[in-house]
Parts: C-alpha cells; sequence; structure tokens
C-alpha cells in the first residue's frame, strides 16, 4: 500500500534534505532528529512517511537503509544517502541534495508556468469564439433578415466565410487545449516517458529544451557525486536514474561504456555530444585542474539559466500568437456581419 501512495515533491524533497543536514551540522543523535521531523509532521499527508523513516532510523541507525524501505522515496535521493554514509559526508551531500532538488523544483514550476497561462488563453479563446458563433453571428443574421432587403451574393459569401473561418479555428484550437490536457493528465500515469518522447518528436524547441534540462541534471549529479568522492563509473550507472530524456540516458550510457573502455574522463564526455563545446572545453580545464566537481556545478547552473530563458522565449511567442489569433477571427466574424449589413443599409437610403 505504501508504495501506491504520493512521494515528496521536489520542493518538499530539498527542505528534508535540508533538515537533516541541519540536524547533523547541529552534531544531534540523528534518530532524535528524525523523531523531532515525524513529530513536526503529524497531521500532514507525509506524516506516514516520516514515521516510517524515524523508526527505521531507530532500529537500524542509517538512513540509508531507513530510506531504502519505502519505495516512494527517489532512487536517486536514496542512494546519494547511502554515498554519503559510506565516505561520512552525509551532511555535505545532504546540502547538495537540498539544492539539487530546489533547483528542480524551480525548472518545474517555470514548466507549469509556461504551460497553463497559453492554455487559459486558449481556453479562453474557445469560449469567445464559440460564443462569437453560437449567440452573436446568428443575432445579427436575424438582424439582416428582418430588415427585408436581399442580401447580395458577395454578402452571404461573406457572412459564409466569417462563419468558416469562425469554426475552423474553434476547431483547432479545441482539438489543440484537448491534446495539452490528455498529456498533462497522462504525465501524472506511467506513461509520462512515452508522453514526453512523443512531444519531443513533434515539438523541436521541447526537444532542445529536453536536452538542455538534461545536461543540467547529468551535470549536477555529477558535481554532487565527484565532491563526495564517489568512483566516477558508479556515478554514470545511477545517472539514468534522474534521467526521463532516453536520448540523454543513452548518452550516458555510452560515457560509461567509454569510461570502461579506459577512455579519459573529459574524452569520453567530449565524445558523448552531451553538452556544448565551450562546456567540453571546460570540463577538460577543471579535469586538468582537478576541480572536476566545481566546473560541474557550473555547467549544471548554465543549463539551468538556459532551460529558464528557453521556456520564457516560448512564452514569449504563444501568447501574442494566440491574442493575435484571437482577434483575427473575432474581426473576421464581425467583417462577415458588418459588412452585409453596410451594404443592405445604402441600398435602403
Amino acid at each position: 500500500m505504501a508504495g501506491k501512495k504520493r512521494g515528496l515533491g521536489s520542493a518538499e524533497l530539498s527542505s528534508f534534505c535540508s533538515q537533516v543536514a541541519l540536524i547533523l551540522s547541529a552534531g544531534l543523535p540523528l534518530y532524535d532528529g528524525m523523531e523531532t521531523l515525524a513529530e513536526t509532521a503529524r497531521g500532514s499527508e507525509y506524516a506516514d512517511l516520516y514515521e516510517n523513516v524515524s523508526k527505521a532510523v531507530n532500529e537500524t541507525g542509517s538512513l540509508y537503509q531507513a530510506l531504502q524501505r519505502d519505495d516512494r522515496w527517489p532512487t536517486y535521493l536514496v542512494e546519494m544517502t547511502g554515498i554519503g554514509e559510506q565516505t561520512g559526508q552525509l551532511e555535505n551531500v545532504m546540502n547538495d541534495l537540498s539544492e539539487y532538488y530546489a533547483r528542480e523544483d524551480r525548472i518545474r514550476s517555470s514548466v507549469i508556468g509556461a504551460i497553463t497561462y497559453p492554455l487559459v488563453l486558449g481556453v479562453m479563446l474557445v469560449l469567445i469564439i464559440a460564443i462569437m458563433l453560437w449567440k452573436v453571428l446568428p443575432v445579427f443574421q436575424r438582424v439582416l433578415n428582418s430588415m427585408g432587403a436581399e442580401m447580395s451574393a458577395s454578402g452571404n459569401t461573406l457572412m459564409h466565410l466569417g462563419s468558416t473561418i469562425g469554426w475552423v479555428v474553434l476547431a483547432l484550437v479545441a482539438v489543440v487545449v484537448l491534446a495539452v490536457v490528455i498529456c498533462a493528465l497522462l504525465m501524472k500515469t506511467s506513461a509520462r516517458d512515452s508522453v514526453l518522447n512523443f512531444i519531443r518528436k513533434i515539438f523541436p524547441p521541447m526537444r532542445n529544451l529536453s536536452m538542455k534540462l538534461a545536461s543540467s541534471r547529468v551535470a549536477s549529479v555529477l558535481s554532487m557525486m565527484l565532491h563526495s568522492g564517489f568512483p566516477t563509473n558508479e556515478a554514470f550507472r545511477l545517472l539514468p536514474s534522474v534521467l526521463s530524456d532516453g536520448e540523454a540516458a543513452e548518452k550516458v550510457q555510452g560515457i560509461r561504456r567509454d569510461l570502461d573502455n579506459g577512455m579519459a574522463f573529459a574524452d569520453a564526455i567530449s565524445n558523448s555530444k552531451l553538452f556544448d563545446p565551450l562546456h567540453d572545453r571546460m570540463i577538460r580545464m577543471g579535469v586538468a585542474a582537478g576541480r572536476e566537481d566545481q566546473v560541474m556545478g557550473k555547467i549544471a547552473g548554465l543549463y539551468e539559466e538556459q532551460v529558464e530563458e528557453g521556456i520564457d522565449r516560448l512564452v514569449a511567442i504563444i501568447e501574442p500568437t494566440l491574442i493575435a489569433l484571437l482577434a483575427v477571427v473575432i474581426g473576421a466574424v464581425l467583417l462577415s456581419v458588418m459588412l452585409p449589413m453596410a451594404g443592405i443599409l445604402s441600398s435602403m437610403l
């Protein structure tokens, strides 16, 4: 039953890691600290999760073993906790994990914001066009018919054209909005990866953003692992578990194979084409200076900025496009009514 319940989100995971790091830095026994966390979480939707961890830490004395008992904890968090305990760097690892999940939450919030606002505009566009076609246009047509004058062929054509444009745009926007809603719902199911791969194939800008996001995650994870003294080959073994992009995961597997075959770290990274050439040179310099972890952390931040900028650019394109489309459709519908009406009025004068 526990596995069917929802685990912590990125923001909650960041908070959890930060609190564990604070407990360790204060010199408190881990079991006391986890008991305190469990008490503060009582009454929340995650109360049982914290309570289970507190009991397991009391029994085993190991946070790693406690997290292993509940599959709601991310594999990456569990494995990094084990690394921290093995190397005696648990506090540092928890601080790094807190920053990592905080970064994930910022990116997730940016993505949600980028989807939500255009989606709302799309729904508004559908509603406005539907009202124009079902309510406003018939009223104008009745008014024209009540004038008792025969409408010209060009007037009939204009009215039919305006109505057709409205229905076509209404259908297209409705289909797009429905597709976005369905994709959003499927993202919460086991079909998440398939949906993401499909979106990347049909929408090139999304594929570019996805690769940059994967590069940011790879750099961030490597920074933490290298900083903790974890073996490089083992780091690449764990990396696919935090990547949703299948192409990026394949590149990581390629890096691991190259390392197993004796290729140098910087050469294996460059050979994968996972990072831009400029960042490949930064990695080479970091390796030469023995500062690979610091360089990877810097690269992770750069890619995060690029992802956020890319999302902002997409939103900046989508919003005015929807508004312009709305203006064109409403203008076409109104003109299809007003021009024939003006022609009839002029013929009656």
